[in-house]
């Protein structure tokens, strides 16, 4: 394989990890807040848990992409 071809998957590979990883975040935060507001707290705390770890996860994802940001190897 030519190293031209291997740089390209590699930087689609890490670009793929970006996109994943925010959404993850995400995903993770409302779904832990989600739980909470309707299984723990059986709605009384509803919407407020979801909005709030919403936020964690938003701002998990803002930390995972400065930290591959300023990563040394690329």
């Amino acid at each position: 394989m030519s190293s031209n071809r291997k740089d390209t998957l590699r930087l689609l590979a890490q670009f793929s990890t970006v996109g994943m990883s925010v959404a993850f975040s995400i995903f993770i935060g409302v779904g832990i807040g989600y739980y909470l507001d309707h299984k723990v707290f059986d709605g009384r705390t509803s919407p407020w848990l979801t909005l709030i770890f919403l936020g964690f996860g938003v701002a998990a994802a803002f930390k995972n992409l400065y930290d591959m940001a300023s990563r040394k190897d690329l």
